[in-house]
């Protein structure tokens, strides 16, 4: 049987590697990819912790909201990243220093 622990463990490792994806990399598609690792940790705290809600199941309801909102993040964020290389021909935060019409 799997604990508590070993979820939260997990998802500790997740959210690390996540971060470390963040300050890390240069590619706006690493990045958003770092974010949506942080995001897979916390929603998988939600579900751990609904454990304890054995009546509502608020846990699974809020990490089910929480993967629609990430979904549609991805998506926006995409179309994004993809004007922006469409702009600039890079994707490189740190090269894009400027906004343009």
């Amino acid at each position: 049987m799997i604990s508590l622990t070993d979820f939260l463990v997990v998802s500790a490792v997740l959210f690390c590697v996540g971060l470390y994806m963040i300050v890390s990399k240069q590619n706006a598609i690493q990045i958003l990819i770092g974010i949506e690792l942080m995001l897979n940790a916390a929603i998988l705290n939600l579900v751990a912790f609904g454990k304890y809600d054995r009546f509502n199941n608020g846990g699974q309801m809020f990490a089910l909201f929480a993967i629609v909102l990430a979904a549609a993040t991805t998506a926006v964020a995409l179309a994004i990243i993809l004007n922006v290389y469409k702009q600039y021909k890079t994707i490189d935060p740190g090269k894009i220093d400027k906004l343009g019409d």
